[in-house]
C-alpha cells in the first residue's frame, strides 16, 4: 500500500475530528481548533484512523468489496471506513463490566475516549476563559430588564439563518433566566453567553453597541462598547 493512502486516511480522521470541534464550540470554532487540546483531539483521531487502517489490512477485511487486496476498489473502501469509522470501531469495547450500577466499558473504547475526553475538556476550558473574557467586557454595564428583550431580538434579527426551533429555544431560555432568582449582573452575564453560544461573540458586541444607550444601566454613560 503506497505511504499516501495513509497520509489519506490521516486526514480523514483529523477532519471527522475537526467537525466534532466545530459542532461543540460554534461560537468561534476557528479559535477552539487553535488549541493545544483540539490539536491533541485531532492528533488522537488521526491515530485512531491509521491504527483503524493497520488493522482492517492486517485481517484482510475487505467490507463485501470483490477483487484483489491491491484493487483500488478495496483499498478505497478500507480508506473510508478507517477514515470515517475509526472511532466507531475503537469505541465498541471487547465487553462490559457492571461494577455498581454501572456499565463500564473493557477494551480500547476505554482509553481513547479517556484521552478525548481530557482533550475536550482542555477546549473546553481554554475556551470558558475567552469567553468569560468577552461577556464580561461587554455585557458589565447593561441592565437585564432593559436587554433581556430587545437584545436577542436584536441580535437574531441581524443574523438570516438562525432556525426557528433555535429561536423558540433562546426565548425559553431567556424567559426562565428571567425569573431565576439571581443578582440582575449574574442574569445579564448569563444571558450574554447564551446568545454567544447561538450567534459568536462578534455578532454580540455589535448588537450591543447599536443598542448601548437603550440597555445601559442607569448609573452608566452613554458610550459604545469597546
Amino acid at each position: 500500500m503506497a505511504w499516501w493512502y495513509y497520509l489519506a486516511v490521516a486526514l480523514l480522521g483529523s477532519l471527522v475530528a475537526i467537525g466534532e470541534l466545530v459542532s461543540r464550540y460554534r461560537d468561534a470554532p476557528a479559535r477552539a481548533l487553535a488549541t493545544p487540546g483540539a490539536l491533541l483531539y485531532i492528533f488522537v483521531n488521526a491515530g485512531a484512523s491509521l491504527a483503524a487502517l493497520a488493522v482492517i489490512r492486517a485481517f484482510g477485511w475487505q467490507f463485501g468489496v470483490s477483487g484483489d487486496a491491491s484493487d483500488a476498489s478495496v483499498l478505497w473502501t478500507q480508506m473510508l471506513v478507517a477514515g470515517f469509522g475509526a472511532l466507531a470501531f475503537f469505541r465498541s469495547s471487547l465487553f462490559i463490566v457492571h461494577i455498581n450500577d454501572k456499565d463500564i466499558g473493557i477494551g480500547p473504547s476505554a482509553f481513547l475516549q479517556s484521552v478525548l475526553d481530557a482533550a475536550s475538556r482542555g477546549v473546553d476550558r481554554a475556551r470558558a476563559n475567552e469567553r468569560s473574557q468577552l461577556v464580561g467586557s461587554v455585557m458589565k454595564d447593561l441592565s437585564f430588564e432593559k436587554a433581556h428583550q430587545s437584545l436577542p431580538a436584536y441580535s437574531l434579527a441581524l443574523m438570516q439563518n438562525v432556525p426557528p426551533e433555535t429561536q423558540a429555544q433562546l426565548g425559553r431560555q431567556v424567559d426562565a433566566l428571567r425569573t431565576a432568582a439571581m443578582p440582575d449582573q449574574a442574569k445579564v452575564m448569563i444571558l450574554g453567553l447564551m446568545l454567544m453560544n447561538e450567534l459568536g461573540g462578534g455578532v454580540l458586541r455589535s448588537a450591543i453597541t447599536a443598542l448601548h444607550a437603550e440597555i445601559a444601566r442607569d448609573d452608566v454613560p452613554d458610550s459604545p462598547v469597546q
